[in-house]
């Protein structure tokens, strides 16, 4: 039994909330215990130079945790960005645009941003669990508008945290357990099966191949249970059928 009453295979109580914001294209507020993230998602018009032509849109994704979301107040990135949230960005950005036909999209651009609101552990793969949230819901509202046809979602998106504190194999980690953690290791994973993503490093101890198992046994788990969440979510917000029919499963 863990510090917080969960088993070692348990998810902190996560909620999507669909629609957060009414000014966005496609938004959600996640909550995984008490980290709390807000994601929105809006299209433009336009496309990066090297994919200008091309018949293809891109999505790229922006990161920041705002001042009060940690105990000691977190100064705002003003003029640059420190490493830790260029890391981040990239990744969420890599991890939704494998959810994507960008032939379907046409040369258009979906910025997802990613405002940490309070953060304890696992705010990376919170944002990207609920940036897929905001994003099916932008194609959805660009649907409805007739701007697109075609949903150009493919797959859907999770992640989540786990990693060995205290010799035991734990799922979603909170910050209590993140920062003593012998291991630490996120996983992104596609409703088909495939991954984007495995960031798993030995912080105070290596660890073996069995181990390694069990985690990634762990951490998909945890996502599938994820995945359906998301899809009651979008379910709850109205978000047409037609969204998803495409998302392998």
């Amino acid at each position: 039994m863990r510090k917080d009453g969960r088993a070692f295979d348990d998810m902190r109580p996560v909620t999507l909330l669909p629609g957060f914001l009414a000014s966005a294209h496609g938004s959600a507020l996640i909550t995984c215990g008490n980290t709390r993230v807000l994601c929105t998602a809006m299209l433009e018009e336009k496309v990066p130079p090297f994919k200008a032509g091309s018949g293809q849109g891109w999505l790229t994704a922006e990161y920041a945790m705002l001042p009060a979301s940690t105990p000691q107040r977190k100064p705002r990135e003003r003029s640059h960005q420190d490493g830790r949230s260029v890391e981040i960005q990239r990744l969420i950005g890599r991890s939704l645009r494998a959810c994507l036909d960008f032939t379907l999209l046409g040369e258009r651009t979906i910025t997802i941003d990613c405002d940490v609101l309070q953060a304890d552990g696992g705010t990376r793969t919170a944002s990207i669990t609920g940036g897929f949230v905001a994003l099916a819901q932008c194609i959805h509202h660009h649907m409805q508008t007739g701007l697109l046809e075609r949903s150009p979602l493919i797959e859907q998106a999770g992640a989540i945290s786990c990693g060995v504190v205290d010799g035991q194999c734990c799922l979603d980690l909170p910050y209590e357990e993140d920062s003593r953690a012998d291991v630490d290791l996120n996983l992104v994973m596609l409703s088909g099966g495939g991954y984007v993503e495995v960031q798993g490093t030995g912080e105070h101890a290596s660890y073996s191949r069995a181990q390694l198992g069990n985690l990634l046994d762990l951490a998909e788990g945890g996502i599938r249970r994820l995945f359906a969440l998301q899809r009651a979510a979008l379910e709850e917000a109205g978000v047409d059928a037609r969204v998803l029919e495409g998302v392998g499963r």
